[in-house]
């Protein structure tokens, strides 16, 4: 029945039937860096992504979060976490198409290259979901340091089927793996963790309490401990071997401002069983291998964020009329989405080189920047729907709460920018790659030649360089995402991301681009496509 008061128009249709791959940076990107072979496989991925029933998964699984059953109804000690159905196919999906850790046992050139692809493009259709999808495929390097458990557990961490459930891992299809690090007196500082070790047998026994557990469902965590021999790394099983459940019970999950569909937990080891991964003494050092993984992902999922707020956005403009013209079609409208644009296209340009790159020093200052432009960005995405975006229904809430996560996990600001200056001191080839990539694009643009030059004669003063550390780092990502744009990139976002992040020309809001700007080329390449 249609109401005789009014009649609705100028209202935009639903973003949905569109190719969430149809992305120029992310398909040159892939090229680039070798997978051409996936470009089929992303494509298909891009398609599903952008169906109704997709996208209305990721809705169901974040507005139905996970529940703890720490005991069942007879008062045993069960620590299960109950999920919507709507979580565990986005997972299916996720595993079945290699997001997980395929790409380890895939001798293809540009096998992680495709991996960060598929990421990047599925988790604009959910993104809670990415967190133990992402530490699956960081665990594996880490494993390796003890080749033994690499053999044991890689198969089944890198299978492609999706087996959930509390069982002994050797019974299972597939394993999803986590990370159980922080503790409440030290949060990043991990050397402060007190949980202790004790060696019995073959293995240890811990004891002691994490404030954080990312994906408390896993088959299996890596985990810090204090050994004998000080800090080291442990791989522990919710199950045993023989069946029984390991002593790792779940205190509470964590109430989150976003990331809703995943859980997040307190958890207390007493007397559980865990097996040594690296050397006694060496846990940072073991670790630190999954943690640059899942920075990685952090950048990637940043930008995937920005790319899905950018779509929303163009479509949202493409579609309403305001003073009797889209917005689309108005200048200052214009300089937003182009502005909002090249900020997605640089993000996404340096996750998929840094992919296939593995930078260490790119993927430090590449984590510490891009992570913490995410949040302005899904903000002002959202105000480009006006009203629109601040209601539930237009999943923008949900993309705003998500965007400050990626620069908390795994080292929040000042961590990561202190981490490239650790690199930019201790590892000088380290900063021989980094310098090579931006000296490779020497002579392609004055700016950006300019601001190179800037940077070094910066280094050069070491003096308070802590003080200076955020920085320092803002101005070597941006050198290098100039230098990645004006090599690769295309020509108007390359001159757009020169004239504004690094000649200056450019304000403290979104939106204000200099004028000279090729804005229509730029906007058309942030529209969805079917």
């Amino acid at each position: 029945m249609t109401h005789a008061t009014h009649e609705v128009t100028n209202q935009v249709p639903p973003l949905e039937g569109h190719d969430v791959s149809a992305d120029p940076a992310l398909l040159d990107g892939l090229r680039r860096g070798g997978a051409e072979w996936a470009e089929p496989e992303v494509r298909a991925l891009g398609v599903l992504a952008g169906t109704p029933h997709v996208q209305d998964l990721g809705r169901l699984a974040n507005a139905h979060p996970p529940v703890l059953h720490t005991h069942d109804r007879y008062g045993r000690r069960v620590d299960e976490v109950e999920f919507h159905p709507a979580w565990h196919e986005l997972m299916g999906t996720a595993v079945a198409n290699g997001l997980h850790a395929a790409p380890w046992r895939d001798d293809r050139p540009g096998a992680h290259v495709a991996r960060a692809a598929k990421f990047y493009v599925w988790s604009q259709a959910e993104a809670g979901h990415g967190c133990p999808i992402s530490m699956t495929y960081a665990a594996v390097p880490a494993l390796r340091r003890t080749p033994a458990l690499a053999e044991k557990y890689e198969p089944l961490l890198a299978a492609r089927e999706y087996d959930f459930g509390l069982r002994a891992p050797s019974s299972k299809r597939g394993l999803i793996a986590g990370m159980s690090m922080t503790e409440k007196q030290g949060g990043s500082d991990v050397r402060a963790n007190t949980t202790r070790a004790v060696p019995v047998a073959d293995h240890h026994v811990l004891t002691g309490h994490k404030w954080f557990t990312s994906a408390p469902m896993s088959d299996l965590f890596l985990t810090l401990a204090q050994a004998p021999g000080g800090l080291s790394c442990f791989v522990l099983p919710r199950v045993l071997p023989d069946g029984t459940r390991n002593a790792m019970f779940l205190q509470r999950l964590k109430d989150k401002l976003g990331n809703k569909s995943n859980a997040s937990a307190e958890l207390e080891y007493d007397g559980a069983v865990g097996w040594l991964v690296g050397e006694e003494g060496q846990g940072v050092r073991t670790i630190i291998e999954m943690v640059n993984m899942t920075r990685l992902d952090c950048v990637l999922g940043s930008a995937s964020g920005m790319r899905l707020g950018l779509t929303q956005a163009t479509h949202h403009a493409a579609h309403r009329k305001a003073f009797g013209a889209y917005l689309v079609d108005q200048p200052a409208m214009r300089n937003v989405l182009a502005d909002l644009a090249v900020e997605s296209e640089a993000a996404t340009t340096v996750a998929l080189w840094l992919a296939g790159n593995r930078s260490r020093l790119g993927l430090a200052v590449s984590k510490y920047w891009v992570c913490k432009r995410a949040p302005a960005h899904a903000a002002e995405a959202l105000e480009c729907l006006g009203g629109n975006g601040y209601i539930e229904d237009s999943g923008m809430p949900r993309l705003f709460r998500e965007s400050p996560l990626m620069s908390i996990w795994e080292g929040s600001g000042n961590v990561a920018a202190l981490d490239a200056l650790r690199a930019l001191g201790r590892s000088p080839e380290a900063v021989a790659e980094f310098f090579g990539e931006l000296d490779a694009a020497r002579g392609a643009d004055r700016r950006l030649d300019a601001a190179v030059q800037g940077l070094k004669d910066e280094l050069i003063d070491t003096d308070d360089l802590e003080v200076r550390a955020r920085r320092v780092v803002e101005r070597m990502a941006l050198a290098l995402q100039g230098a990645l744009l004006v090599r690769y990139g295309h020509p108007a976002v390359a001159d757009a991301f020169c004239a504004s992040r690094l000649s200056g020309d450019w304000g403290v809001a979104f939106g204000t681009l200099p004028r000279g700007v090729d804005f229509g080329a730029i906007v058309e390449r942030g529209l969805p496509k079917p």
